[in-house]
């Protein structure tokens, strides 16, 4: 390994992790702090307050929408709200139902258990995690063959807090068991800019109200890219020698990283070119379309689709993917059938 290599070995770790820490350091820590998804919040408050009257743990709640909207925050604030402990952990890294005993029998009285991507758990965990939520006990078998033998458990008192982007994909049984689902929202505007306007606080940054909502109009209605684009904008302000970041540096900034006045950024101007232009307005499947950008499926129907949906920008019909005459627009082509834009 070279010299340079080495550096970069320690440095990049240290980096990464710095970024981690910012990122978490944004979160929330209460409901009171918690901004948006006006609803929700106060139906977690009606239920932990509930809970926390009885003297009882929280009935198990299960969050779904798309990704960076405050799930794992909300989950957080469970555990915070309750003066429970906190255990983490996801779908994927739970293969094996002695996986998800392990972490079960590990739990402390009240500990609140989050399992973000929980649809993706494997079956054979899934069975494992009925008895659990319901009749708080665990069936161990032990040993193979005819000497096997089953063995129940009694766990402790405490909640399942799941956390899905795809509702669809959670099995029936398993959401049944959960007292609470809470659907998220894509942020307004105006709460993505009080969003920006606390982060920047934390971040020791000044902060224009004009260049808060322009960051917020270009969010996506989600804080966590709110939040990434803030960190950009300051670190622009930064090289530029500002003392604070005002709307001339916001629009400098987001111009430099690719993000348009909706909120666009490269892959979403790309998708749209394709439905606009190579696929000539004809409806196109999402595994055609994803190879043609050079994509997972599942990057463009979770990350990309839901907002350019929500933009009136693309439509999904039975036959596939269209980009409507408002995307012809934004691009500056002429819509089909249409006149010059």
């Amino acid at each position: 390994m070279s010299v340079e290599e080495s550096d970069l070995s320690l440095v990049r770790p240290d980096a990464g992790e710095t970024e981690r820490r910012t990122e978490a350091s944004l979160r929330p820590a209460s409901l009171r702090d918690f901004v948006g998804q006006r609803d929700l919040i106060e139906h977690l408050e009606i239920v932990l307050g509930a809970a926390r009257g009885r003297g009882q743990v929280v009935d198990h709640i299960l969050f779904a929408g798309p990704p960076g909207l405050g799930k794992t925050s909300l989950a957080s604030i469970v555990a915070h709200e309750m003066g429970a402990g906190l255990r983490v952990t996801s779908g994927p890294v739970l293969t094996r139902p002695g996986d998800l005993a392990a972490l079960l029998t590990d739990l402390a009285p009240g500990d609140v258990l989050f399992v973000d991507e929980i649809h993706r758990l494997p079956r054979a965990v899934e069975e494992v995690l009925y008895p659990a939520m319901e009749d708080r006990r665990l069936d161990v078998l032990i040993g193979r063959g005819p000497s096997a033998r089953s063995i129940r458990l009694d766990l402790p008192p405490f909640t399942l807090v799941g956390a899905t982007t795809r509702t669809g994909l959670v099995a029936a049984p398993l959401r049944d068991r959960f007292g609470l689902v809470a659907q998220l929202e894509l942020y307004e505007v105006g709460d993505l800019e009080r969003i920006v306007g606390r982060s920047a606080d934390l971040l020791g940054v000044s902060i224009s109200a004009p260049a808060a909502g322009e960051i917020a109009r270009r969010s996506r209605g989600t804080p966590r890219i709110a939040n990434r684009l803030l960190r950009r904008v300051r670190d622009v302000a930064a090289v530029r020698g500002r003392d604070g970041i005002d709307e001339e540096t916001a629009r400098e900034a987001l111009g430099i990283f690719g993000i348009d006045e909706r909120g666009l950024d490269r892959l979403d101007r790309r998708i749209l070119d394709a439905l606009c232009g190579a696929f000539a307005g004809l409806p196109v499947g999402l595994t055609t379309l994803a190879h043609a950008l050079g994509e997972e499926p599942a990057t463009l129907e979770e990350a990309y689709e839901p907002f350019l949906m929500r933009e009136g920008l693309l439509i999904r019909t039975p036959r596939g993917r269209l980009a409507t005459e408002r995307a012809y627009v934004h691009l500056g082509r002429r819509p089909p059938g249409g006149g010059l834009v």
